[in-house]
């Protein structure tokens, strides 16, 4: 039978697989109106263990539903919904670029073709790292650990555990479970809202294809002082070491104190309780060392099918430069470190260039140097005085957040790049933003100098099966 056109499962996505907003209100005995002091507790030791309206498969698939909204379609219908929604922010892309640049656009024309959705090579479970959080779970219990179903802004926050979740794996799955029945034993409670107090927040699961196996748990301090925290990550590593969370065989346990939603490890320190600092994962035929807070692809063997075409694209050849901007652990540069002249990398985290580093000397790698640093701050000043006479190819795979304009105007100015690789996880986000800038014509007002880059090619990576995101790679020459 035929399958349905993907505009037709986009809008079925969207009005059936999104669920609708769950207020706490409506749930039987749930009082919005959060109590404060020794009456909160009472109320909440009286709501531990208590039922609700749902049954606990019907909150676990609402959240399957909110965090991957394709898990109901086949694998097949879910790049059709990919390969439509691209479609659309290419349109998009078309459309600004013709507005900037006063031309009529082509009925159904693209401002560069678009190549089918390249499949992820694992379907299911193929998240190497997850993010869980600690909050108030369907039956009222603060010490739930899962992800979000609901919003702050609505106040209807609802922490559901991830057991129908096909991304996440069940290694994962199992840590997370095994950190709730932890922080369930502790007489502490848990950091819900900063300014309400409680200690234990989220937790962070790293894997390997070695079998190694990271946690990192987050613990607001709030006044205890070094006795009573030391005390508290005793209890934790014996937990995790000799207790019931031994069944985890954690290779790495790290404890991060943070009085901020998110922190660095130079901000606050990852503190080692157990293990070794780092875990290691191979990408064609290289070893990676990966640091608790290193960015690192969430699909491994989809990185690998992604690396593969960047190479490809970048047509790097043996005198040929390669700029890998928001380098992370190096992984994109030290894939195509054997086949160019040189690798330069530029990377925000100072841990990460120190694996990238780790990783160049390990894989007997010469040819690559990494800069710690923001890349507004590096960049501009290594591509002002650029004189090198070989081709220069530049890679950017920043964060949802996009590049900086700085970035952008470095870039542009710099003669030497013909060709540029743009990697999002996010095109309709601000890497559009990006993307215009660097297409646009000059404009002296925004301090956009230099010849602009065209859209030549764009071809999407599914790294995130199940869910309503793809990787995009956006070539673009001048």
């Amino acid at each position: 039978m035929a399958l349905p056109h993907a505009s037709m499962l986009t809008r079925r996505c969207l009005r059936l697989l999104t669920p609708q907003p769950v207020f706490l209100s409506s749930l039987p005995g749930w009082d919005c109106r959060q109590p404060t002091g020794e009456t909160a507790a009472k109320r909440r030791r009286r709501k531990d263990g208590e039922g609700c309206s749902l049954p606990a498969s019907s909150w676990e698939e609402r959240l399957a539903d909110a965090a991957t909204p394709l898990w109901r379609l086949s694998y097949q219908e879910q790049l059709q919904v990919k390969y439509e929604s691209l479609m659309e922010v290419l349109q998009s892309l078309t459309s600004h670029l013709l507005e900037l640049r006063g031309g009529v656009q082509d009925p159904g024309g693209l401002c560069c073709p678009l190549q089918p959705v390249v499949p992820s090579p694992t379907v299911n479970g193929y998240r190497n790292k997850s993010t869980f959080s600690v909050n108030r779970g369907p039956d009222g219990n603060p010490k739930t650990v899962g992800l979000y179903v609901g919003t702050g802004r609505a106040r209807n926050i609802v922490c559901v555990r991830t057991d129908h979740m096909k991304n996440i794996p069940l290694k994962h799955k199992q840590v997370a479970q095994c950190y709730e029945q932890f922080i369930r034993r502790s007489p502490l409670g848990s950091c819900i809202l900063f300014h309400e107090g409680g200690h234990w927040r989220e937790l962070v699961v790293r894997t390997s294809q070695h079998g190694h196996t990271m946690a990192v748990v987050t613990f607001h301090p709030q006044h205890l002082g070094q006795e009573a925290l030391a005390a508290q990550k005793a209890l934790l590593k014996e937990f995790f070491t000799c207790g019931p969370g031994a069944a985890c065989a954690l290779t790495s346990l790290y404890f991060q104190e943070s009085t901020m939603t998110r922190c660095s490890h130079e901000q606050s320190p990852f503190q080692l309780l157990h293990g070794e600092p780092h875990i290691f994962e191979d990408v064609l035929d290289l070893t990676f060392r990966i640091s608790p807070d290193a960015f690192f692809q969430v699909n491994t063997s989809g990185a690998e099918v992604l690396y593969q075409a960047v190479r490809e694209l970048s047509q790097a050849a043996t005198n040929t430069v390669l700029l890998d901007v928001c380098c992370g652990t190096g992984t994109i540069g030290l894939s195509l470190a054997r086949h160019v002249s040189k690798v330069i990398g530029v990377e925000i985290v100072q841990k990460a260039v120190e694996d990238a580093r780790w990783n160049a000397a390990f894989n007997g790698i010469s040819n690559c140097e990494f800069h710690s640093g923001k890349a507004e701050a590096v960049l501009p000043e290594l591509l002002s005085s650029w004189e090198d006479a070989r081709p220069l190819v530049a890679v950017v795979n920043p964060s949802r957040a996009g590049i900086h304009h700085r970035v952008v105007r470095a870039i542009r100015s710099c003669r030497a790049i013909r060709r540029l690789l743009y990697i999002s996880c996010k095109p309709e986000g601000e890497a559009m933003r990006n993307f215009l800038e660097l297409c646009c014509p000059p404009n002296p007002r925004k301090k956009l100098e230099g010849e602009p880059f065209a859209p030549t090619l764009a071809v999407p990576f599914d790294m995130f099966p199940h869910t309503a995101h793809c990787e995009l790679v956006l070539l673009l020459t001048r």
